[in-house]
């Protein structure tokens, strides 16, 4: 669903559903399974244990970006990311309840690291092997491929879900999936990309109210303490690497 409405919106913007060199649907292939696995991580992560955690936890990938990048570009890695990654690494582990895999809340928290760092690799194949696409095109097909690995696990319980669950699914696709990707890139071209990275910052902020309100999850102090550890020091590296980039 999400691949035809964010297929829409390519052609009623002018833009080319087709790539330009053949090599490009091989990158595709590589970011769109990054993606689904990246997804299926994320959602796990907020069924084993809350929509806060697994929230924040992802919310771990800017500085992961940081850490990986050198092996990227080659640049060196600045002592105050160290800590950086130190603090956000702390921050996760204060989420957990204890450091047994049995616990749901643990595997929560790793599925949710997990989750961030499948995105943040992700996010440096595509700045160096599609930047060239825009953001609704590699959306497209990388929804497209996550259709393609997920298709074989589909069974007969979930082609007779019920009318309600379709509709969902089809907030989730349209609402949730292909609008915000279209307007976070509406927001690049209107905005500053520091002042889109520290907004969508705030996101772990409003998911865990949200989930409070709607759900009556309610986070613990160390939740709530480890959120604040990991979302401030993304909010830093955020801003850092804009500034760096205008230099």
């Amino acid at each position: 669903m999400a691949a035809i409405a964010i297929a829409l919106i390519i052609r009623l913007s002018g833009q080319k559903l087709r790539l330009q060199a053949t090599k490009d649907y091989g990158w595709a292939f590589v970011l769109g399974t990054l993606v689904c696995l990246h997804w299926v991580t994320y959602f796990a992560s907020m069924q084993m244990s809350t929509v806060a955690i697994g929230v924040i936890a992802f919310f771990s990938y800017p500085v992961m970006v940081v850490l990986m990048e050198p092996y990227f570009t080659g640049n060196k890695l600045a002592p105050v990311d160290l800590l950086a990654a130190i603090l956000v690494f702390s921050g996760i582990a204060l989420m957990m309840p204890d450091f047994d895999l049995s616990n749901e809340i643990t595997q929560g928290v790793l599925l949710g690291v997990l989750s961030a760092a499948l995105f943040s690799v992700r996010n440096l194949l595509y700045k160096r092997h599609f930047s060239q696409y825009s953001g609704q095109q590699a959306m497209m097909y990388q929804s497209l491929v996550a259709v393609l690995i997920l298709a074989p696990f589909v069974g007969e319980q979930h082609l007779e879900m019920a009318f309600d669950d379709w509709g969902l699914l089809a907030m989730l696709a349209l609402l949730f999936t292909a609008l915000p990707h279209s307007m976070f890139n509406a927001a690049l071209s209107q905005l500053p990309a520091k002042t889109v990275g520290l907004i969508n910052c705030l996101q772990p902020l409003y998911a865990t109210a949200l989930a409070l309100i709607v759900l009556a999850e309610v986070p613990s102090v160390t939740t709530l303490l480890g959120g604040a550890l990991v979302v401030s020091t993304a909010m830093y590296e955020t801003q850092k690497t804009r500034k760096t980039r205008r230099k």
